[in-house]
């Protein structure tokens, strides 16, 4: 049996960016705790069989709900069908997220720019302004999916590193100006994570992932459920008075030093 603090039976969560990866993790996780859950995506088909995976493995509702995040009304019109669907909203993770290519800054198409902060930081101010009512009722939370990018920076990803970085910002400011009305805002900043866009790209370039994680801490790269237990915390009654905060979770500090240190 789960700890009461962790125990999300009753609520209703709206994942972004849920039919895959880091998002669908975090949509089992929260319904296997007792969340009933809508997951949104683009693409319908790939929804619709998370949603399923979800149900099956869960014994819980998981709503999919086709959505192109990167616009207002589709935000909006989200919202809605979740409210009505489901009666109310509790918790919301902005997890919808990428990157349109690898490229430096001095060669980057501008449209694509323009794409990767709208995705990355505008899409979460949307979707977070369009369930605000519903999160003042029930005094809710929202967990924001930035990136160690935003926290360090990484070349080749320019646009998607500054929108990160400014969806830690963003994450602050909410937490300021909504915090008086029962509402938490937070963070998770992951690091190199083993999803499976990643996993198929670093098979497609022939990249050594773990030879890449050698000078982590762990030694190694996470694991997107991982990720989703930090998420899952932040949505939880566990962080009932943590708020604007950003939580790395990246295999920990990569830190040089002038000798080497045993264990």
């Amino acid at each position: 049996m789960l700890p009461e603090e962790f125990d999300l039976s009753g609520r209703v969560a709206v994942v972004t960016g849920g039919g895959t990866g880091i998002g669908k993790a975090t949509a089992r996780l929260l319904a296997k705790r007792g969340a009933d859950v809508a997951i949104a995506g683009r693409k319908a088909d790939v929804l619709e069989d998370a949603a399923r995976e979800i149900r099956e493995e869960t014994g819980g509702k998981c709503l999919a709900v086709p959505t192109d995040v990167r616009k207002p009304e589709a935000c909006k019109a989200l919202m809605e069908k979740v409210a009505e669907e489901f009666g109310r909203i509790d918790i919301l993770i902005n997890n919808a997220g990428g990157a349109h290519g690898h490229v430096g800054l001095s060669k980057i198409d501008l449209a694509k720019w323009d794409r990767d902060v709208q995705l990355n930081l505008s899409a979460a101010q949307y979707c977070a302004q369009a369930a605000l009512p519903c999160l003042k009722k029930s005094k809710g939370c929202i967990v924001n999916i930035s990136s160690l990018a935003g926290v360090h920076g990484t070349q080749g990803v320019g646009a998607y590193s500054a929108a990160k970085a400014g969806l830690q910002m963003l994450t602050r400011v909410m937490a300021a100006e909504w915090g008086p009305a029962g509402i938490r805002v937070n963070c998770v900043a992951p690091g190199m994570t083993a999803t499976e866009k990643a996993t198929a790209g670093w098979d497609e370039r022939g990249y050594d992932a773990m030879q890449a994680c050698s000078n982590f801490p762990l030694r190694r790269y996470g694991e997107m459920d991982e990720v989703a237990q930090a998420i899952a915390f932040f949505a939880s009654d566990a962080a009932s008075y943590v708020t604007g905060e950003t939580l790395a979770v990246g295999g920990g500090p990569q830190i040089g030093g002038m000798i080497e240190v045993e264990t």
